[in-house]
């Protein structure tokens, strides 16, 4: 019999067109894929060459569990560069990806029965490690006409005696929100006044545009740094998803813990991939800016192209790769046999009648929207945006 805390997880709507994208690429159907999360660029070749080193040395044995000492001490000098912040290795815990790591923090942390408040729209597994964990996510809408800005009033209002931490996101996926500097400090007094973890997911920190920046929320405050736990990793700033490399900073007495569940588990994280990001925090910088350059020309012509359609609408991004534009005006209109009801029926109806994938907003706790990735070609964006249009066109 499968366990109650399986049987109480969601399926992801995201996973949900999986079988019916492969199935038309089978057949030769050409998809332009907007739901892909991750970047669509190769990794640096100074990365590559020294995880390729590190196999020719033999560097391919176990590390500690909390990851290799060297890269640790790489990832304090990221956060005494980018933010003036101490850490010592101790602080860190490297896994195999962020999404480990988040997995990790909430297993650490939340007893069951405790809350975790988690503003909405917000990643899709959020919900579902909470749930594993055998706490309870407290949703919390933030609002499109605002930007999806940090409503801190609202998060006031959610807190109760459970309260055990809130996990935010900025930038955001999928909203591609910022959180102000404003907005986070009272965040932060919140947590303090209320004895709560903030657990920061800035895994798309160097991704920001419009002249913004990435406010790490450890940084704010030595006061605020006790309460937060920052996650981050080398997947989406230096296209390393494959490679699943994140990392933990926060109080020593956290990371430990989170580290004597992954000595449980996975244990330590693949060690040329390690070797590697060490590269990728200490050199590539340059690489890093280009990326972001290109992302930043495709996401002005998609926000400019979808807010110019007739009834759809979206906010304006300023970080990571993805927009996230309204079609709640289409809901209950039909194309021949196809009637869209919903987010999932959008993005179905896209699908077999463009030929372009976009993940439902459903999937983000966001039911009026789809999100589209601009991580793909300007010559895929231009075709995808026309193919958009042309069927938003054909709903009656």
């Amino acid at each position: 019999m499968i366990s109650k805390r399986i049987k109480n997880i969601t399926p992801s709507a995201k996973i949900q067109q999986s079988p019916k994208i492969a199935e038309l690429k089978k057949q030769g159907v050409q998809i332009i894929g907007f739901n892909v999360g991750e970047p669509d660029y190769n990794t640096p070749n100074n990365i590559i060459k020294k995880a390729e080193e590190a196999y020719h040395l033999g560097l391919t044995r176990y590390t500690p569990a909390a990851g290799m000492i060297e890269l640790r001490e790489e990832i304090c000098r990221k956060f005494k560069k980018d933010y003036g912040l101490d850490y010592t290795p101790k602080d860190v815990v490297v896994s195999s990806g962020a999404k480990q790591s988040l997995t990790n923090v909430f297993m650490a942390i939340v007893d069951p029965g405790e809350e975790v408040i988690v503003p909405t729209p917000c990643w899709v597994s959020y919900v579902e490690m909470i749930k594993l964990a055998e706490g309870i996510p407290v949703l919390v809408s933030l609002e499109e006409k605002d930007g999806f800005r940090l409503d801190v009033d609202k998060i006031r209002e959610s807190i109760t005696e459970k309260t055990k931490a809130i996990i935010i996101n900025s930038p955001s996926n999928p909203t591609g929100a910022v959180y102000s500097e404003k907005d986070l400090r009272q965040l932060g007094q919140l947590a303090i006044e209320h004895d709560f973890y903030i657990i920061s997911d800035e895994i798309y920190e160097k991704l920001i545009y419009d002249g913004e920046q990435n406010i790490c929320v450890a940084a704010l405050s030595p006061e605020i740094k006790e309460k937060t736990i920052t996650i981050n990793g080398v997947s989406k700033a230096y296209a390393m998803t494959g490679w699943r490399i994140g990392y933990a900073v926060g109080p020593t007495q956290i990371i430990k813990a989170m580290t004597d569940y992954q000595g449980n588990t996975t244990t330590s994280p693949n060690t040329p991939a390690q070797y590697a990001s060490i590269e990728a925090l200490a050199n590539s910088d340059e690489s890093v800016e280009t990326m972001r350059l290109e992302f930043d020309k495709r996401r002005q012509y998609i926000i400019n192209r979808i807010n110019t359609m007739e009834n759809i609408h979206c906010s304006t991004p300023k970080g990571a790769f993805y927009v996230m534009p309204n079609v709640k005006y289409y809901y209950g209109k039909k194309y021949k046999d196809f009637t869209v009801n919903n987010s999932l029926d959008m993005a179905n109806y896209l699908l077999e009648e463009a030929k372009i994938a976009v993940v439902t907003g459903a999937a983000f706790e966001a039911p009026e929207n789809i999100r589209i990735s601009y991580s793909n070609s300007m010559e895929n964006i231009i075709e995808g945006m026309n193919r958009l249009e042309e069927a938003l066109k054909k709903l009656e």
